[in-house]
């Protein structure tokens, strides 16, 4: 935890928070003895001049200290505030680069708790170590040191009380802190639960299974609950504690002191300024004792961000990344892949070569790795052995930001930003024309929909869930089509979409002039998707099957020919197609 504020605190403020708690603390100490002295002096020998200068320093002590406090508390704040943007901000940027392995395992639920919930927790151990952390030793050390000059007598009320003091600290921390360790990992289950109910409430309301969902949320919030209970609980008995012993003590402080000054062992204004001390050691050692139970909690939060931070990057930009012409081929070389942590191979000696203005279709089963091998282009996976070229250069030559730019990705799982239309298609092209994104919806088969709705500024709910399946699909196509790219990846997107929408997309496609000068890769399950293209390449358990045009393939690929059989009838193709697939 010290280690991580160290890091992304500013320690020129830190050291200014601590320079004004210096004159808190300070003041906090001087003020007793003065009032002691008003006492011992101006009150016992009846000086009222001494009363008022003495009274005047004690305003301007006063004055100080509150100053002090008033500072350090702000600069107090600001640093754990300002570190709580700085961490959400640099796990926020290391989760967008993740890999997906490293994403999937940590999991979606937890990586949002380590955001918000244990970076809340290393705010409030920041503020605590600049305000209580740093104050309560230098308040106890130095009030010991004072009262001891009053009466080293009255100490050994001290000697008492102290044991008394740590042996309650001792058992709220053994009891209290494994309970607050434990309650990351519940808020992370809780997160899970009701992640999992807001996005797959439909599923949940298909199969009428609210009871069991219901019940599930409650296990987790019970046991959250529960577990919170018992850590606030068992922390909650420290306060009264500390307070029955401070009582305890400042009582035998008044009972010995009333003795000592009865046997003129000591002035009356030492027991007042005595007994001052003694509240704030006591007070200091308590609110001490409170830092030992977020101190603990906020290390557990400050190994889980650090174990985000610390996920190396497996997809790194060249030291002298190569500059990116305009995108005329695209190359796989012996391309294997292997997911980490398995032996068997995704991906197995992909070769195959396509040049601007051509479509590539790739088909296969399920799990055959079609999405595997389009990841490769723009390097959201890097290939375990072999080589993706562009213009005859590895992809891993050229910087991630630079590659982007000239490929436009549009994911097998579609997704919309909530918002509008109009931002859903300029996340694509920030500079794109009212024009371009007509043009864009027209190529998408989407403007009729869209304009029903209200237009480009119709409103687009969290990932697009007022839209159907294919409508999703058909905005997702249109955000990238409106990318003026070199290189255009359709991963399945047009799966939801019926056969007659799918035609007249993909001939808006053709028609577009700077879409039909790119190169297109269009993953699909449908045969009448892929049936146009220049090369269709058949993949079957992550090895080239097949690779030619749709004729060739039904002529000498037996894969192909099952793939076609299982779909559609003949007559179906025909009527289709106007004789094309089987002629």
């Amino acid at each position: 935890m010290f280690k991580l504020a160290y890091k992304n605190l500013n320690k020129f403020v830190v050291f200014l928070a601590i320079f004004c708690l210096f004159f808190q603390v300070a003041a906090d100490l001087i003020l007793p003895s003065i009032t002691a002295n008003i006492v011992n002096i101006g009150v016992v020998k009846h000086d009222i001049s001494y009363i008022w200068k003495t009274g005047l320093v004690m305003l301007i002590v006063s004055f100080f200290g509150i100053v002090g406090a008033i500072c350090n508390q702000l600069l107090a704040a600001t640093s754990s505030q300002k570190l709580g943007v700085k961490l959400r901000s640099f796990m926020f940027r290391k989760v967008t680069k993740m890999a997906d392995g490293d994403f999937e395992k940590l999991g979606q639920a937890s990586l949002i708790t380590r955001t918000t919930n244990d970076v809340v927790q290393m705010q409030n151990a920041t503020y605590s170590m600049l305000r209580m952390m740093i104050r309560s030793p230098m308040m106890l050390i130095g009030a010991s040191v004072m009262a001891y000059f009053k009466s080293p007598r009255l100490m050994l009320v001290f000697a008492a009380a102290m044991p008394v003091l740590a042996l309650v600290v001792i058992l709220v921390m053994t009891k209290s802190v494994p309970l607050f360790k434990k309650i990351q990992a519940l808020t992370d289950q809780i997160n899970l639960v009701f992640r999992e109910g807001l996005t797959g409430v439909r599923v949940i309301r298909a199969f009428n299974q609210d009871e069991f969902e219901q019940n599930r949320f409650k296990k987790a919030n019970i046991n959250l609950t529960q577990n919170a209970i018992n850590a606030y609980v068992i922390t909650s008995l420290m306060s009264p504690a500390m307070t029955f012993i401070i009582s305890a003590s400042n009582i035998a402080i008044v009972w010995f002191g009333a003795h000592l000054i009865a046997g003129s062992l000591m002035p009356v204004g030492n027991l007042l300024s005595f007994i001052t001390y003694a509240t704030q050691m006591l007070f200091s050692f308590m609110q001490l004792s409170m830092i030992f139970v977020v101190v603990p909690r906020a290390q557990a939060s400050a190994q889980r961000i650090q174990q985000v931070l610390d996920i190396k990057d497996t997809i790194n930009d060249p030291i002298k990344p190569k500059k990116l012409d305009p995108i005329d081929d695209l190359k796989f070389s012996h391309v294997d892949f292997t997911f980490s942590g398995s032996s068997k191979k995704v991906l197995d000696d992909i070769n195959f070569e396509i040049h601007k203005g051509q479509t590539l279709a790739i088909i296969g089963g399920t799990g055959s790795g079609k999405s595997s091998l389009i990841n490769f282009v723009p390097r959201l996976f890097d290939v375990s052995g072999g080589k993706v070229l562009i213009n005859g250069d590895d992809v891993r030559d050229f910087s991630q930001s630079d590659l982007h730019k000239h490929i436009s990705f549009t994911s097998q799982k579609s997704f919309l930003f909530e918002g509008t239309v109009r931002g859903n298609l300029k996340y694509g092209n920030s500079q794109a024309s009212e024009q371009d994104m007509n043009r864009a919806l027209e190529i998408a088969q989407a403007n009729s929909f869209i304009q029903e709705q209200g237009g480009l500024d119709a409103p687009v709910e969290q990932g697009g869930n007022n839209f159907s399946g294919g409508q999703i699909q058909r905005l997702s196509i249109a955000r990238a089509v409106i990318k003026r790219a070199d290189i255009y990846i359709f991963d399945d997107t047009f799966s939801a979409l019926d056969f007659k929408t799918d035609a007249n997309l993909r001939q808006a496609l053709s028609e577009d002039k700077k879409i039909k000068n790119a190169i297109k890769i269009i993953v699909a399950q449908r045969v009448s998707t892929v049936a146009d293209a220049d090369q269709i390449l058949v993949l079957e358990d992550g090895k080239i099957s097949g690779l030619g045009t749709h004729q060739e393939l039904l002529k000498n690929n037996s894969i192909y020919k099952e793939i076609v059989d299982s779909q559609l009838h003949k007559n179906d193709i025909l009527a289709k197609s106007g004789g094309k697939i089987y002629a």
